[in-house]
């Protein structure tokens, strides 16, 4: 990587702003974007890549899930269960990243931002209807939250919890594995499997994602691959980004954001299938 002058320095801050606002707008930590970036303009090495996305993730969610709780966006108690097996497939993850060569890591990361892409672009074109409210008893989980994009108050019912767990070691193991926070699989887990709101859904997906990212990035710092220097950097971006995103949570139809940003997940991917075949 070449020396962090001003103009890199105020890039990586510019960056950083950027994955910091989709991030906690989307839920999805923003390592879908972060880490091909830091390979592709950086020049970092793939698993030295992942362990900077990761302490940025860690920052995004430490920036926004507090406010998101004290408003009543994320459900604490759908996070915590969820964030169990978040957690513990993370750290799976991140143990065998250490036993995979660069480049498989690189190719596997492409390959996974295909579908991301599809289904970002899908949800992004559906039109956000006001949540029907759903039947059956009530649990512990189902949550209410107040709108402003639609000056009303939402309640729901979380439904399908044991499926939602299982796909949640999933997203764990794809944060440890490969930096993406795991938001991009549990948004849509917790919205089309559970029945939780996109907004509701974004939230508590950043309550989550801080946890098991954080528990795969002490693998990766033990080992002495967290680029100290450019993290640092981009986390300060991160931090004023995710403030900027958690007022476009509240505030804008983040499906309308979700068309474009899979059109520029879909271009990385194509990106980094060739760098790595």
């Amino acid at each position: 990587m070449a020396e962090l002058t001003a103009p890199l320095f105020a890039g990586l801050v510019a960056f950083g702003v950027l994955i910091g606002l989709l991030g906690s707008a989307l839920g999805v930590g923003g390592g879908i974007f972060m880490v091909p970036f830091l390979v592709l303009a950086l020049g970092l090495p793939m698993h030295q890549a992942v362990a900077a996305s990761l302490v940025a993730i860690v920052a995004t969610s430490s920036a926004v899930a507090a406010v998101n709780v004290e408003r009543g966006l994320a459900n604490i108690r759908l996070g915590i269960t969820l964030e169990l097996t978040t957690a513990v497939g993370s750290i799976a993850g991140a143990l065998v990243a250490g036993r995979l060569p660069a480049q498989a890591m690189q190719l596997l990361f492409a390959l996974m931002l295909f579908p991301v892409s599809v289904l970002m672009f899908l949800k992004g074109r559906r039109p956000a209807a006001a949540p029907a409210a759903a039947s059956g008893p009530a649990t512990p989980f189902d949550g209410a939250f107040f709108d402003p994009a639609r000056a009303a108050s939402t309640q729901y019912k979380v439904r399908n919890l044991a499926p939602a767990s299982a796909a949640s070691f999933f997203a764990g193991s794809l944060s440890g594995l490969l930096g993406i926070g795991g938001g991009i699989v549990q948004v849509p887990v917790m919205n089309l499997l559970c029945g939780v709101p996109m907004k509701a859904a974004a939230a508590t997906s950043n309550f989550i994602i801080g946890v098991s990212a954080a528990a795969s990035a002490f693998v990766y710092f033990r080992r002495g691959l967290v680029p100290l220097e450019v993290t640092a950097v981009i986390v300060a971006g991160v931090l004023a980004g995710s403030f900027l995103g958690m007022y476009a949570l509240y505030k804008v139809r983040s499906e309308k954001l979700q068309v474009v940003f899979s059109l520029l997940v879909l271009l990385t991917g194509v990106k980094m299938l060739i760098e790595a075949l």
